[in-house]
């Protein structure tokens, strides 16, 4: 049995955000605190005791506090339920609630190797001790069992796969491929071949994408944009969602209508888009066509 928990929802920044006054951010801050979101990311977990965080956003330490799965056992001076971390891509968004896991406690780190290298380009990451938090790199297509920091075997298998995206913000005046910065993420109970697959981020359904995500039992998929022009209509932005490396729900929708998927959630939800609120008629097209919005702190059990 899979146990999922959603920590966070919302896009780059959270809603509302800190320096935005958009309508949704303002409803969030007045008389609407169902608006309210933290940053994407999702713990997974086969036996409930220990889990694996899908990204590490800003917001990480407040989501801990709000998940009672996630605190210390009860009796122990220095305990973590988090057994690992598994970032899919570059940005501050995925990456800095590292930061907030620096007291001393085991787990395992998982990225592409290109992710990596931007951590140990930054110093302040060593706060993250090495003996206790080993840097393991992904291989693309190339799935791995997931063990516990003892060893033992965690009943999860893990593969990453590359998904079209674009290169994290702060890097994107270096000139690279981009390979590795944009992953989705296969995550599976070897007992009951359950499947998951985690794409907070995707420019574009290619048949490679359609392929991983048939016959999923659950799909976290970009959710970012209702519309591709929302950021430029709404005032908040010059960028297009494409050229963000997002795809817009209104497009993703049709584009995922065939595949065989279990259930369908979006998450990662910018404050410019109007599906955040459960009365517009956006939100009401995603439910008729079968995906849910989640809240912070949802649980999915499979």
């Amino acid at each position: 049995m899979l146990s999922i928990v959603v920590l966070g929802t919302a896009a780059g920044g959270g809603v509302p955000q800190w320096n935005c006054g958009c309508a949704n951010c303002r409803s969030a801050r007045n008389g609407h605190p169902e608006l309210k979101s933290t940053q994407a990311s999702i713990a997974v977990s086969v036996d409930r005791e220990h889990w694996f965080l899908v990204n590490a956003s800003p917001d990480l330490r407040q989501q801990i506090t709000d998940t009672p799965v996630l605190h210390p056992r009860s009796g122990a001076l220095r305990h973590s339920p988090i057994a690992g971390v598994i970032l899919t891509n570059g940005e501050v968004d995925a990456l800095a609630g590292l930061l907030s896991l620096r007291e001393g406690t085991a787990f395992d780190l998982y990225a592409h190797s290109r992710v990596l290298s931007i951590l140990s380009d930054n110093p302040i990451f060593n706060v993250l001790r090495a003996d206790l938090v080993p840097r393991r790199a992904l291989t693309l297509d190339s799935p791995i069992d997931l063990p516990l920091p003892s060893g033992a075997p965690s009943g999860l298998t893990l593969e990453a796969f590359a998904v079209p995206g674009k290169v994290a913000l702060f890097l994107e005046d270096e000139s690279d491929d981009g390979e590795g910065d944009t992953l989705g993420l296969v995550i599976s109970e070897k007992a009951s071949g359950q499947r998951l697959v985690f794409l907070a981020a995707c420019a574009q359904v290619t048949d490679e994408v359609a392929e991983r995500l048939s016959g999923a039992d659950l799909v976290f998929f970009d959710g970012t944009l209702w519309r591709d022009d929302e950021m430029i209509e709404a005032g908040l932005g010059k960028k297009t969602g494409q050229r963000m490396g997002h795809i817009a729900m209104r497009d993703a929708i049709p584009a995922l209508g065939d595949i065989d998927i279990g259930k369908r959630v979006f998450l990662h939800i910018n404050n410019s888009n109007p599906a955040l609120r459960d009365d517009s008629p956006e939100r009401r097209a995603a439910v008729e066509a079968g995906w849910l919005v989640p809240a912070d702190g949802m649980e999915i059990t499979l």
